[in-house]
C-alpha cells in the first residue's frame, strides 16, 4: 500500500532538505545537504517538491504507488515529495505480474521479424513469408502496449527520492513531459528493455537496430537536478541479448538520460553512467534548431562514465558545461569496448554537434587496452565551436582543443569532398572554421569551484558518484498507520 506520511515534520525535513535559492552555490561538500549548482539554478531554481503538504509527502515501493503518487490525488503538480524503498519494475502490474513480450504481444517473434528483412537485412517484404505483416502489427502494437505499461511522467514541482541502498527503478521509463522544477535523487535506474526494436537497413553503413525506451528522457522540461543516481544496462548487457544481423547484438537499449525539445536549465551531478551504449543524448535532430536554439543549458558535474561507448554527452546546440567528470573505458570490455573510428569503432565521450557551444573544464579521461588512445575523447558531429581548460589523458595534461579541431577538420572536409565529387553545395555547418570561442562562459552564470588535479577529481567521484548519500539523509520513518492509497 502506498503510504502518505501523516505528520508536517516528515514534509518539513525533506522540503528543508532539498530546498535552494536560485544561484547558490554549492562546493562538493555542501551537495549532501541539497543544494544544486550549475544550470539547474538559473531562472527560479530547482527546489522539487519543497513546500509539500503532509498529505502530499508518499513513501511508496511499488509501480502502482510510484504512479499514484505522481498523480497526487488529482493535483500532480502541486508540491510533493516521494521517497522509494526497494526495486520498482516497470513491467510489474498492480497484481504482482512480471510481463514480458508474449504479454505485450502474443505470438511476437524476433526472429520471424528478422527473417522478412532477408538473410542479409537489406529489405523488408510483407510477402518474403506468411508471418511478415502479422510481425510488423504485433511489433508495433506491443511496443505501444509496453509504453504504456513502463512510462510513468514526472510532473512539474516533484522530488523522487531514493531511501536505502536498494532503491531502484528496474524497466522503467521515466519521462518529464513538460515538467518544471523537478529533483531525482540517490535512485539506480535498470535501462529497460525494449522487447519489440526495430531494425532499419538505411541506418548507418550496415544498418542498425533502434530501440524505444530510455531510462529517463525529458521532452520540454525546466530547472530539473538528477543527482546521486546511477544508470546502466544491469543485469542486461548487450552481450547477453539476441544475435542479430551480420552477426552482433539486437540493441535492446535506446539512451540511459536524453533531453530534447528546448529542454532548460538541468544539473546532472555525482552520478554514474555505466555498461551502456548510447548514453546521454542532448537534442534530438540537427533539424530541431527551431526548437533548441537558445535552449538545453546543462551542467555535468563530478559523474563518472564507465564503459559507457558513445555520448557522454552528445550535444547539439545547447549550452553544455562539463566539469570534473571522469571518464573511462577499453577497448577490449567484453560488453562495450571503447573503439574509435581508428579501430574501425564509433566510441567517443564527448560528441560535438551541429552549433553545440560546449565548455569542458578539468575533465578526467583513461583509456586502456589494445590500441587505446587519447582521440577517444572526443568526436566531431557537425560542430565548429568547442573548449577546453585543464583536462587530462591518463592524469597527464591533455590538449583536448587540438584534438576537437582536428576531428572537425576532417570531418568539413570529407563533407566538402563529398560535395564536390556529387555535384552538390556543401553542407553550411563544413564551411565553418573551428573556433574555441564558444561565445559564452560558465562563470558568468553561476558559481563553481572545480577540482584542478586528475588525482582528485578521479577519488572524488570514484567515492562520491552514485546513490551514495542514504546514509547523510534522515529519511522519514514509514507510519504504522496512514490513509488509504491515492
Amino acid at each position: 500500500m502506498l503510504k502518505r506520511t501523516s505528520y508536517a515534520v516528515a514534509a518539513a525535513l525533506l522540503g528543508g532538505l532539498l530546498a535552494t535559492p536560485g544561484g547558490a552555490a554549492a562546493a562538493p561538500q555542501d551537495l549532501p545537504q541539497g543544494r544544486p549548482t550549475g544550470w539547474a539554478t538559473a531562472g527560479p531554481g530547482t527546489t522539487g517538491g519543497a513546500g509539500a503538504a503532509p498529505d502530499s509527502t508518499y513513501v511508496i515501493r511499488t509501480r502502482a504507488e510510484l504512479k499514484a503518487a505522481l498523480a497526487n490525488h488529482g493535483e500532480p503538480t502541486a508540491p510533493k515529495i516521494i521517497t522509494i524503498r526497494g526495486t520498482v519494475h516497470g513491467n510489474q502490474t498492480d497484481d504482482g505480474r512480471l510481463l514480458g513480450a508474449q504479454d505485450y504481444a502474443p505470438g511476437w517473434d524476433l526472429e520471424h521479424y528478422m527473417d522478412c528483412f532477408g538473410p542479409d537485412g537489406t529489405a523488408w517484404s510483407d510477402d518474403r513469408y506468411e508471418w511478415c505483416k502479422r510481425m510488423r502489427t504485433l511489433r508495433t502494437t506491443g511496443s505501444n502496449a509496453q509504453k504504456q505499461q513502463i512510462q510513468l511522467t514526472v510532473p512539474s514541482n516533484t522530488t523522487v527520492l531514493g531511501a536505502g541502498d536498494d532503491a531502484a527503478l528496474l524497466g522503467v521509463d521515466l519521462t518529464v513531459n513538460t515538467g518544471q522544477n523537478i529533483v531525482v535523487r540517490n535512485l539506480r535506474f535498470e535501462a529497460p528493455i525494449d522487447h519489440f526494436p526495430g531494425w532499419d537497413p538505411s541506418d548507418g553503413d550496415q544498418g542498425a537496430w533502434n530501440a524505444r525506451f530510455d531510462a529517463m528522457s525529458v521532452v520540454t522540461g525546466r530547472n530539473l537536478w538528477i543527482d546521486h543516481c546511477a544508470f546502466s544496462d544491469g543485469r542486461y548487457p548487450n552481450s547477453q541479448a539476441p544475435t542479430g544481423f551480420h552477426g552482433k547484438p539486437v540493441e535492446r537499449h535506446d539512451g540511459l538520460l536524453d533531453m530534447e525539445d528546448a529542454t532548460d536549465f538541468v544539473t546532472v551531478s555525482y552520478s554514474r553512467f555505466t555498461d551502456h551504449e548510447k548514453t546521454v543524448l542532448i537534442g534530438s535532430g540537427d533539424g530541431k534548431g527551431d526548437r533548441d536554439r537558445g535552449h538545453l543549458r546543462i551542467t555535468f558535474h563530478h559523474n563518472l562514465f564507465a564503459d559507457a561507448a558513445q555520448r557522454s554527452p552528445r550535444v547539439r546546440f545547447g549550452q553544455v558545461h562539463t566539469y570534473n567528470n571522469y571518464f573511462r573505458g577499453s577497448t577490449d570490455d567484453p560488453d562495450y569496448p571503447m573503439r574509435g573510428q581508428a579501430l574501425g569503432g564509433s566510441a567517443y565521450f564527448l560528441g560535438v554537434g551541429l552549433e553545440s557551444k560546449l565548455v569542458s573544464e578539468y575533465n578526467a579521461f583513461d583509456h586502456t587496452g589494445p590500441g587505446a588512445s587519447p582521440d577517444i575523447a572526443v568526436a566531431n558531429f557537425h560542430g565548429h565551436q568547442f573548449t577546453d581548460t585543464g583536462s587530462w589523458y591518463r592524469s597527464r595534461p591533455l590538449d583536448v582543443n587540438a584534438l576537437a579541431r582536428r576531428t572537425f577538420e576532417t570531418a568539413a572536409a570529407k563533407a566538402r569532398d563529398e560535395a564536390q565529387s556529387s555535384g552538390t553545395q556543401p553542407p553550411e555547418w563544413s564551411t565553418r572554421t573551428f573556433s574555441t570561442d564558444v561565445g559564452w562562459s560558465p562563470a558568468d552564470v553561476y558559481r563553481y569551484r572545480p577540482l584542478r588535479s586528475a588525482a582528485a577529481v578521479k577519488r572524488t567521484v570514484l567515492r562520491e558518484a552514485g546513490p551514495t548519500i542514504s546514509n547523510q539523509i534522515n529519511f522519514p520513518p514509514i507510519p504504522h498507520s496512514s490513509s488509504p492509497s491515492a
